[in-house]
């Protein structure tokens, strides 16, 4: 069979299309990208216009490449950023610009609900937490968080939100253009924490709606990941150069299909993904919690399942800001000299070419460790002033030795993810790695030192929520059980042992890298608040 899948990510869309038979195999994809606006008051926003046309236009290219028909395609789906908010018309058109996950104008708006009261925990009004945790593991704890979106919304732009028929996440809209069904995924339902977890009780919460003040009208009817959300309509067929009528399966967010893609389907296996964000991950047939370090158990495409996920929210984003920022001048002489044009192939070979710079500089980086904080940081701590920080600069230092640090800080904030999931979980001796991030075999065994576990990677990588997204495709299409499907399909390619002279280093430069948020938080909130 032959599906279609959108790798829906911050700033880029890789559109894929897969055979799945006894095996996966990635027949074709087309890449494009869209504008992230940021904004002095904390935006983050984004064009619908700008998603839909790159949707259209890599659609389009899958079938000049291949002897695939479009009536061959037998199902289709979204794999998308979450925790974004999509104010929407009956008719499903947005109202405004799509908020981010990275958004956080809402700042006011989450200190006069949370910050509230006589009783708190981590800064958050204690009994509204106890309120959520009771209902699903979980709590609007930063104010990057989708509720704030909405809420920051209802106080600043009134005439809009009257307008406001349905609240969606970013996959939930997508899904509404090419079908015209306004609904949310359970999963995407579950990342605005305002819905009800236990056993029999799933759905939205009546109570957490009253005690934010968030209007019922507004809640779509919720489907699962698996469920077909609708079929193609007419007219977004002949955008997307489509046959009207194919099946549009739910989908969901990144964090609910990397697990399934990276082949980690059973109970205690943990995963690591950087690309522009990263996190540490483990699923589990249980869910959990973690409120002093931030961490729950999110929903997981299967029923029953959930992804203990702590977040990195800027991890492949400090390597593009490196290149554009350090090592500029380095990188346009090589791009001068390899002519590439393709988008992705000139990130991977980029990535290529500064990987073997960085292998050129010893483990530790001379000294210097970086924090990639770089637009705030959400887990261990929550934090929206902190900053990235180069530390320990001597004048013998290079650019190269700065290039290295950014990518030990990288993993060492993964490191320290890792540690506090260990606090409430155990989690897996072997950790596949995925994500643009594995792409180089010198991250790769630098993440096997600094983590002391062995590192596994897989093929297509970069595809890892894709190829997830496309086997509960197949699994919805089939009726097979997709932690099954994963398990036999997704296999390791390579694999990543510490290397004993490396982690004592590592070990020592990790234990400063904790320490430097600690003793710089008040001077990040004198410099950002």
């Amino acid at each position: 069979m032959y599906i279609i899948i959108y790798d829906f990510g911050t700033s880029s869309l890789k559109t894929c299309l897969f055979e799945i038979d006894t095996n996966i195999r990635l027949v074709a994809s087309s890449s494009g990208s869209y504008g992230l606006y940021i904004s002095d008051d904390g935006g983050a926003e984004q064009d619908t216009e700008e998603w839909w046309n790159t949707i259209c236009s890599t659609t389009r290219d899958l079938f000049i490449d291949s002897e695939v028909r479009p009536d061959e395609i037998e199902g289709m789906a979204f794999c998308s950023q979450m925790q974004g908010t999509v104010l929407v018309d009956e008719k499903g058109n947005a109202l405004r610009r799509p908020m981010n996950y990275l958004d956080q104008k809402g700042v006011r708006e989450y200190k006069d609900c949370m910050g509230s009261g006589l009783v708190k925990v981590s800064g958050c009004n204690l009994y509204k937490l106890v309120r959520n945790l009771l209902v699903n593991y979980a709590g609007s704890t930063s104010a990057k968080d989708p509720i704030w979106k909405y809420k920051w919304v209802e106080n600043n732009e009134p005439e809009i939100f009257n307008k406001v028929y349905k609240w969606l996440d970013i996959n939930d809209y997508l899904v509404a253009r090419c079908t015209g069904r306004v609904m949310r995924t359970a999963d995407s339902a579950f990342a605005t924490f305002l819905y009800d977890t236990r056993k029999g009780k799933e759905g939205w919460n009546k109570g957490l709606l009253k005690m934010y003040k968030v209007k019922p009208e507004h809640m779509p009817d919720i489907i699962e990941c698996t469920d077909i959300a609708g079929h193609l309509t007419g007219k977004a067929a002949k955008e997307l150069g489509l046959i009207e009528g194919i099946p549009v399966f739910g989908g969901g967010g990144d964090t609910t299909f990397v697990n399934i893609g990276a082949g980690c389907t059973k109970p205690g296996d943990t995963h690591i993904y950087v690309g522009t964000s990263g996190w540490v991950s483990t699923f589990l047939d249980y869910q959990t919690v973690d409120i002093n370090a931030m961490i729950t158990g999110v929903l997981s495409a299967k029923r029953g399942y959930y992804n203990y996920y702590a977040e990195l929210e800027t991890a492949g984003k400090c390597f593009e800001w490196v290149i554009n920022h350090v090592a500029l001048d380095e990188v346009g002489v090589y791009l001068k000299k390899i002519q590439i044009t393709d988008v992705e192939s000139k990130y991977i070979s980029i990535y290529d070419y500064i990987s073997e710079v960085i292998s050129e500089v010893p483990p530790g980086a001379n000294g210097i460790i970086f924090t990639p904080w770089m637009h705030g940081n959400r887990c261990p701590f929550e934090d929206s002033n902190a900053g990235g920080i180069f530390f320990n600069i001597k004048v013998e230092n290079s650019k190269k030795d700065m290039l290295r640090a950014v990518l030990e800080g990288i993993c060492y904030h993964l490191r320290w993810l890792l540690e506090c999931e260990e606090d409430k979980v155990k989690t897996s001796e072997t950790i596949r790695f995925v994500g643009g991030g594995a792409l180089s075999s010198v991250v790769c065994q630098m993440l096997a030192d600094i983590t002391g576990r062995t590192i596994e990677t897989v093929n297509n990588t970069q595809e890892v929520g894709a190829i997830g997204t496309a086997l509960v495709v197949a699994a919805g299409i089939t009726g097979d059980d997709v932690l099954e499907l994963a398990k036999q399909l997704i296999k390791p390619n390579h694999s990543y042992r510490p290397n004993p002279q490396n982690m004592e280093g590592y070990g020592r430069s990790f234990e400063v890298f904790k320490k430097l948020y600690k003793s710089n938080s008040a001077n990040f909130k004198r410099l950002n608040s």
